[in-house]
């Protein structure tokens, strides 16, 4: 963060030859909001944070509509990121861009909005809301900078968030799964969860997870289905393991797979008495 801050050092180290210990006092009790904005920015560079973020709560509001006001915003959202209040951090920013939008400090402050919302962002199986809204800041903020040297940071939060997204979907998926057939087909519902999942996150590191489960999914309702159903669900079942198979040749699942497969295709015309290994 603190290289995007090189505009200012010039006049913070100029500043740093006029205070002394007693000289950050005077200047705060001052009224000359133009010296309490080079204090700040001194204040910042010395990395006090907290201290830095009190002067630049009363010079943004003083400064706002003059040069300096979207450089005291952005100041103020980098305090707070550098403070780990994410949330503050990525309010401030995002109201730099909307106030800015045009500016220097525009790419950014939509940059760091979306960085701010990810790490501001609380375990995705208890409330995915915050992940959603940090995958939106940084999607449009791909879509409006796509040249930006921040790019490939922003599509690595992403690609993070989509795979926390999907993990919480297989959690689901499994325990519909382990539910089986208490109080109603939750192998079906297994099956449309994952594969919800697979269509919304496709490149998800979890992808071979959840096609696995699916697949042991269809197999597990064929075993348990009446015996009017069972040919169609274990014909299911081979289809889909022939899609597995295609994609994951060298799976960590193959050896259960072709299993499934064996007993399915021997129990295709015996639908009288289920056939196992």
């Amino acid at each position: 963060m603190r290289k995007i801050f090189l505009f200012f050092i010039p006049a913070v180290l100029a500043l740093s030859v006029l205070t002394g210990c007693g000289g950050y006092n005077k200047i705060l009790k001052a009224s000359d909001y133009g010296t309490k904005y080079s204090l700040a920015k001194n204040l910042y560079v010395e990395g006090r944070f907290t201290t830095c973020s009190s002067v630049l709560e009363e010079c943004v509001v003083m400064l706002h509509g003059t040069s300096q006001g979207e450089e005291s915003m952005f100041l103020l959202a980098s305090c707070y990121f550098n403070l780990a209040d994410y949330l503050s951090a990525s309010q401030y920013f995002q109201n730099c861009f909307t106030r800015y939008p045009n500016s220097l400090y525009s790419e950014s402050s939509l940059f760091m909005t979306g960085k701010s919302l990810f790490r501001d962002m609380p375990d995705p199986r208890l409330d995915a809301t915050s992940t959603n809204n940090a995958i939106s800041a940084l999607q449009r903020f791909v879509e409006t900078y796509p040249q930006s040297q921040y790019r490939a940071e922003a599509e690595e939060m992403i690609f993070d968030m989509y795979d926390r997204l999907a993990e919480k979907e297989k959690r689901t998926a499994e325990l519909y799964y382990n539910m089986g057939l208490y109080m109603g087909n939750n192998y079906r519902a297994s099956i449309i969860v994952a594969q919800n999942a697979l269509k919304d996150y496709p490149y998800t590191k979890y992808r071979e997870d959840l096609s696995a489960l699916i697949l042991r999914a269809k197999f597990q309702m064929a075993q348990e289905s009446v015996i009017s159903k069972k040919d169609e669900r274990y014909r299911d079942a081979i289809d889909e393991y022939y899609a597995f198979q295609n994609e994951f040749p060298e799976s960590k699942y193959l050896r259960e797979a072709e299993r499934i497969f064996r007993i399915s295709t021997r129990n295709i015309n015996d639908t009288e008495e289920l056939i196992e290994d």
